[in-house]
């Protein structure tokens, strides 16, 4: 039996007026916000279950922007459901098998087409919560073009030595009190990387926060955890702007 891994209320959400707007790519909507001036640097955001138009991704979003990089946040459910606070937990399985976290190569390759294109980005780089940070992982073993990632609290899926051979540099990270998420998986994690990573990597457990953290926008947080998102999001950064 899967417990509701949301232990953030995702009900109650403060409204948030956006500062980018949405675009058509192929197949596949988008938000895209830009910073003021012009640059050459981007960063793919992918969304948890909740999707593209939810709004703490589109905060993350122009948040990543407003630190000097083109983002954008793909709908990689292509037009499907996304996972809905009213959905029953007990079909979550069979939701999660026709949007898997593992096929969001082909997406990938059509954004950052269009990042290089018809943006002119030249270094790109991808953060991705919850479904979105096993996403990350996926992708950080598959795709070059991808300078570096932040996976935030993605499942951890060990089917295989090979996932642990990141291409470019990785940053994980997760919430203590992630019920989602064991520490004994965490560690496996970091020794597996310690073995087979030939790139710069980095894991980080922020004290006490729960999975879905770091989204958060600041009038939803709790006084609390506001020192630990705000870290988070400040390592997040910094680890993008290490290398991209």
């Amino acid at each position: 039996q899967m417990g509701d891994p949301f232990l953030y209320d995702t009900g109650k959400r403060s409204q948030y007026g956006c500062l980018g707007h949405e675009v058509q790519i192929e197949h596949i909507k988008a938000y895209i916000c830009r910073p003021s001036f012009f640059t050459d640097k981007a960063v793919i955001v992918i969304h948890d279950i909740f999707g593209w138009l939810f709004p703490d991704i589109r905060y993350i979003v122009d948040l990543i922007a407003g630190h000097g990089y083109i983002t954008i946040c793909p709908d990689f459910f292509k037009g499907t459901e996304p996972w809905k606070t009213t959905d029953h937990w007990a079909d979550f399985a069979d939701w999660m098998k026709v949007h898997d976290p593992m096929k969001v190569d082909k997406e990938a390759d059509v954004v950052l087409k269009y990042l290089k294109e018809q943006c002119g980005a030249k270094k790109i780089g991808v953060v991705g919560f919850s479904w979105g940070g096993m996403a990350v992982h996926h992708l950080m073993l598959k795709n070059p073009q991808l300078a570096a990632g932040v996976s935030l609290y993605g499942r951890i899926i060990r089917d295989s030595e090979e996932r642990y051979n990141l291409l470019n540099p990785t940053f994980f990270i997760f919430g203590e009190k992630d019920h989602t998420i064991s520490y004994d998986q965490i560690t496996l994690l970091e020794e597996k990387l310690k073995q087979y990573c030939r790139v710069a990597y980095k894991i980080k457990v922020y004290p006490g926060q729960v999975h879905g953290f770091a989204q958060l926008k600041p009038e939803d947080m709790k006084p609390d955890d506001k020192p630990y998102i705000e870290e988070a999001r400040k390592d997040m950064i910094d680890w993008i702007k290490m290398f991209i």
